[in-house]
């Protein structure tokens, strides 16, 4: 059915508009105080007669539907915290019985990751994005072309509205009258005998500037689910060594790790006598790569950016990475060696030079002779073929093979497998395994001031959080648009004098006592005493 929405005033007014976008006449006859939340300006959702995408349109803007979808969003995550999430049906059955097996049979025990879960945030995010284009538009649109002179039934009817008869010059009042504004920090704006005045207007932002922190929020949850955002590993350092945190270019150096054990006063009766860790932390520096990073063969330039002292619960934190505090082992790991090589036949002895157990370097040159690494493991053994394997990343059973090139040696050089533990050169017979070589030059330590063990090794649990950054810049514009529009009030007052009568209307988005109080006293100044319950067309209290 064709609209007319043609304003007496002249002006064409979209379909479904409330109040003339010009003069504000009410389209709508009623003797209702006027609705102001949008100041009449058609919406989308408003459409008489929808087509199925301003349906689709209308179902996401819709509170009461976004209000469904967070309710039950909330339900599921609450379910996802009955039992630990990630583990598979065994894991279930046998920690929580027939519960725990239906628990994880429908899903909820990966249910953060699950499709539903994520549909339903991503529908969280869509009603935030058409809730606040469906209404931020139209309101920008009605609060940027403000007519100062409004239509009699526009000011008459606005919830705070006053009217009476003045004396003397009326535009001279009108100026007055905005002065006295002035001093209550309102914009004046004054046409002749008409006056708006309006102040604040950028609270109206605030819930539209809180839902864009919110999808800034619910992005930054959602990419939790994109690969390599987040990572969660564990690490072992040891006392002096440098890692790298895997997934990243910062590398955590343990300088020292301590411990401090309860004392016999401060244990019950029951475990005395054993030895009971009560603080234990590592003494850590976080280093980022700034050069030659991931690049083979090549020592990376490190700059430190922190230092910290970690402890269980206290981990350290930097640029969405956090290390933990896990446990130690205190078992005495070999660090590093400083051999000398032995030419056989004349007795002489080159060097010492330092052998870490981690990251060695491949080429050393001691005196006449030069050694490239070929192969290292830090926990020797044979598998079935009887070829070479390590078994764990620790030294516990070290051997290094070098080609050895120098004096009585081949010209392309002769392998040497060396052990630095005396217990693992019988246990693998290193002299037979190096045979003719072996008669030729000796690679060995001299004495224990040339060898170096790690007391602890600190275990620290790595999570990177790539998201976390934009999880707090969201929550920081969401913090800023809740003070934007709890804490300051868009007021407006908008006069006209016909003929010697003042009319005058104000509305506020909140708090209507306040906006009459203000009313009441601007006209007091001009000499016009009128009780604040006498300006109430309708605001009520609030």
């Amino acid at each position: 059915m064709f609209q007319n929405t043609k304003c007496e005033c002249g002006h064409q007014n979209p379909p479904d508009t409330l109040l003339c976008e010009s003069c504000g006449k009410p389209l709508v006859e009623s003797d209702e105080p006027l609705e102001m939340r949008y100041d009449g300006v058609a919406r989308r959702s408003q459409k008489q007669n929808p087509n199925p995408l301003d349906r689709v349109w209308n179902f996401f803007s819709s509170v009461r539907i976004a209000v469904i979808i967070i309710i039950i969003t909330l339900v599921g995550a609450s379910l996802g915290t009955i039992y630990p999430q990630g583990n598979d049906a065994d894991y279930y059955k046998e920690a929580y019985g027939w519960s725990g097996e239906l628990y994880h049979a429908i899903g909820l025990s990966s249910m953060y990751d699950s499709w539903w879960f994520v549909g339903l945030l991503v529908m969280i995010g869509t009603s935030l994005v058409i809730c606040s284009l469906d209404r931020v538009l139209p309101l920008y649109r009605a609060l940027n072309k403000q007519q100062i002179r409004k239509h009699l039934q526009f000011i008459t009817r606005q919830k705070t509205s006053y009217t009476g008869s003045i004396e003397g010059d009326a535009e001279q009042w009108v100026q007055t009258f905005g002065n006295q504004l002035k001093r209550r920090r309102y914009k004046v704006h004054i046409n002749g005998t008409a006056l708006l005045a309006e102040k604040n207007r950028f609270s109206r932002w605030g819930p539209y500037i809180n839902h864009i922190g919110l999808i800034i929020l619910l992005l930054a949850l959602l990419a939790r689910t994109i690969p390599h955002w987040t990572e969660e590993n564990t690490i072992a350092v040891r006392d002096g060594e440098t890692v790298q945190v895997s997934g990243t270019d910062y590398y955590v150096k343990n300088e020292k790790f301590t411990v401090e054990y309860y004392t016999e006063t401060e244990l019950p009766e029951r475990l005395k006598q054993q030895q009971r860790p009560k603080l234990y932390e590592t003494h850590a520096v976080l280093y980022e790569c700034v050069k030659s990073c991931g690049e083979p063969g090549i020592e990376p330039e490190l700059k430190e950016v922190k230092q910290y002292d970690i402890t269980v619960n206290h981990p350290m934190s930097y640029s969405g990475v956090k290390l933990y505090q896990i446990g130690y082992d205190d078992s005495p790991l070999l660090q590093s060696v400083s051999p000398v090589i032995e030419d056989v036949k004349t007795g002489q002895t080159y060097g010492p030079f330092e052998l870490p157990m981690k990251n060695p370097k491949t080429n050393f040159e001691v005196g006449p002779y030069t050694l490239e690494l070929k192969a290292n493991y830090m926990e020797f053994a044979l598998d079935e073929d009887g070829s070479p394997i390590t078994k764990s990343r620790d030294p516990k059973s070290p051997a290094f093979i070098f080609i050895v090139k120098g004096p009585g040696l081949d010209e392309k050089g002769e392998p040497y497998m060396y052990f630095p533990l005396e217990k693992d050169k019988e246990r693998f017979s290193q002299d037979q395994i190096n045979q003719a070589v072996a008669s030729k030059v000796q690679i060995r330590v001299d004495g224990m001031e040339n060898v170096k063990f790690s007391s602890y090794t600190s275990y620290l649990l790595i999570r990177v959080d790539r998201a976390l950054p934009y999880v707090w810049v969201g929550l920081g514009i969401c913090m800023l648009g809740l003070l934007m529009g709890a804490y300051w009030h868009h007021r407006r007052i908008w006069l006209r004098i016909d003929d010697g009568k003042l009319s005058l209307g104000a509305h506020t988005n909140k708090n209507h006592f306040g906006m009459r109080s203000e009313t009441a006293w601007a006209l007091e100044q001009m000499g016009i005493t009128v009780e604040r319950d006498k300006l109430d067309n309708g605001g009520y209290n609030s």
